[in-house]
């Protein structure tokens, strides 16, 4: 019985080592697909390798029909922002409509970074693309009749921000991106050293 038992765990030891080896070496046969995915990867990103082809012109198009074409025509680094400069996001394409792109149609390279400036479908475009300003940098912006949440983008993440309703209903000013500014302390051109900043807003909608 014991000279049974032996064998069978000397057995069952040969097993698990025929096992250990199968499974290294299944473990050594899938790297060598993660390295050429790398590879792959590290192609798309050489810009030695591009190739130019043609951007169409997606102004007046639907957003996620424009990335769709964009993305044929051979063009994948797509980004889009709001064009009226309410930091809104695009969170449902088929809402949006471009305005402009940049950059311009023609010919590029298909490394070439392509940004789509969005307004809503039942909105005007600008007459010029807002964009967004870029950070205070020390010194206090005038954000009046920009959204709040583009002030508090422009701002130092350290700052003490305070939002009141500027129509006296003492409303929460929940959707940043929804309320305009109207009065700010400290007043624009003001040296920002890390005082409080305090914006008195209303709705897109309605009248400072």
């Amino acid at each position: 019985m014991i000279k049974h038992t032996t064998t069978a765990a000397l057995i069952a030891a040969a097993l698990l080592t025929l096992t250990a080896c199968e499974g290294a070496e299944t473990g050594s046969g899938n790297s060598k697909p993660s390295q050429g995915s790398n590879d792959k990867a590290d192609t798309g990103n050489d810009s030695t390798r591009a190739e130019d082809a043609s951007l169409p012109d997606m102004a007046g198009k639907g957003l996620q029909s424009a990335q769709d074409q964009a993305q044929e025509a051979g063009f994948y680094r797509l980004t889009s922002h709001d064009a009226l400069s309410r930091g809104r996001m695009q969170a449902f394409d088929r809402n949006w409509k471009v305005c402009s792109q940049t950059p311009q149609a023609g010919e590029h390279s298909t490394d070439t970074k392509v940004d789509l400036a969005t307004v809503k479908l039942e909105e005007d475009c600008p007459a010029k693309d807002e964009g967004t300003p870029e950070s205070a940098d020390g010194t206090m912006p005038d954000f009046r009749n920009k959204a709040v949440k583009i002030a508090r983008q422009a701002l130092d993440t350290s700052t003490s921000i305070t939002v009141n309703d500027a129509s006296g209903r003492d409303r929460m000013v929940l959707l940043e991106s929804n309320w305009k500014v109207c009065g700010q302390e400290p007043a624009a051109g003001a040296e920002l050293d890390g005082q409080p900043v305090t914006l008195t807003a209303v709705k897109f909608d309605e009248s400072c």
